[in-house]
């Protein structure tokens, strides 16, 4: 059956959209650059591990937050041309949500954030029985699931220098993603409160799709941040996923879901010319984080939500690396892997970072071709 020539004029803009994108990106990327090297808005090596590797140490001084290019892109594009109630509004306020969540992490720890430290169980336990103050010794022995939340959460976080705390970006993400759901669940309709499902059809979970958003906006979101690690790694898997979800998009008659994916996938492309290693920047948590939040609730909006883990390859295999490595280290007392995110673990192994790089890259577009065939059906 051919395409009708309304189906071609809505692909021919939403390629434009990309175009546009592209052109912006790089029209605006050298005032960028040239304001974050000036302000040094770089990562500190005493707050990431990683810069003492080997060659990595030649990452030192290269600015952080390259990724407001894409957000900034995508944002002003969006407004100016491809604004809609129904759809396009929300995407946009979860990513901008997320990405200043990223951009408050990235200015704290290398700008104006001071060093914070969180107490020990065992520290809290001692104050509980020894302070002087019994008013004290309340509030610590009520606060203490608190505390306890605040201390394990920082086995998902590397060190938290003088950004947020993984507990509190936590509460940020749930709130990105509570917002998000409440929009899906209760703003969009009947539909909406369906998944679909590979080869089956729909299926109506009503309300149980609200905790099902809130966890893939924020697994995806640090998904895509454990990922952006190595130079061109996050933008050129980006570009895959949000090609294919121009794609989907398309066929499936969401078109102002296709012009929002194509001005991702434009902005990316003008993000990564200029990350790909020697990066002039790299991608911070506020393009990260938002990039990821995006992800998430672009596929949920097209109703492809069981897609992700395909459309998401590479960075839920990065995520899972960490939950793997925590467990092995808490239950097993022994590491899985060299150093994770797995990117590391490679690169520990000998592999030159353009080599996994490139690795990550085939692997992830195999698996989101593979969801684009299940998509199909």
């Amino acid at each position: 059956m051919l395409i009708s020539d309304m189906s071609v004029d809505i692909l021919r803009t939403a390629i434009l959209f990309a175009l546009a994108a592209t052109l912006s990106a790089f029209l605006w990327a050298p005032l960028l650059i040239k304001f974050l090297y000036k302000y040094k808005i770089q990562r500190h090596p005493e707050y990431d591990a990683t810069l003492a590797m080997g060659a990595r140490r030649t990452k030192y001084g290269v600015p952080i937050m390259g990724g407001l290019l894409i957000i900034i892109t995508i944002i002003v594009i969006t407004l100016l041309f491809n604004w809609e109630r129904k759809f396009t509004w929300m995407p946009i306020a979860v990513m901008t949500l997320a990405a200043l969540l990223g951009g408050l992490d990235d200015v704290m720890n290398n700008l104006i954030g001071k060093k914070r430290r969180i107490r020990k169980i065992k520290h809290v336990l001692k104050l509980i029985r020894v302070h002087k103050d019994w008013k004290q010794r309340l509030w610590l022995t009520l606060t203490l699931p608190w505390t306890f939340f605040k201390r394990t959460s920082l086995w998902l976080g590397s060190h938290p220098g003088k950004g947020l705390h993984v507990h509190e970006r936590l509460i940020m993400q749930f709130l990105a993603g509570g917002i998000a759901a409440w929009w899906i669940y209760f703003k969009l309709g009947e539909h909406w409160r369906q998944i679909h499902i590979p080869f089956d059809g729909f299926l109506n979970i009503g309300w149980l799709i609200i905790p099902l958003i809130i966890f893939f906006v924020m697994f995806t979101a640090n998904a895509v941040n454990f990922a952006d690690g190595m130079d061109g790694l996050a933008g050129g898997a980006l570009i895959i996923t949000f090609a294919v979800l121009t794609l989907l998009s398309w066929m499936y008659g969401y078109n102002s879901m296709a012009y929002l994916n194509a001005t991702a996938t434009g902005a990316l492309i003008a993000y990564t010319y200029f990350n790909i290693k020697p990066a002039r920047f790299q991608m911070g948590d506020v393009g990260s984080l938002g990039m990821g939040a995006l992800l998430a609730i672009n596929t949920i909006v097209i109703n492809q939500m069981l897609l992700l883990p395909f459309l998401a390859f590479i960075f839920y295999v990065e995520i899972l690396s960490v939950i793997i490595q925590i467990g092995g280290r808490y239950l097993l007392g022994r590491r899985i892997f060299k150093m994770a995110p797995l990117h590391h673990h490679f690169e520990l192994r000998g592999w030159s970072e353009e080599k996994t790089v490139m690795r990550f890259w085939i692997l992830h577009a195999a698996f989101v071709i593979l969801g684009l065939w299940i998509a199909l059906y």
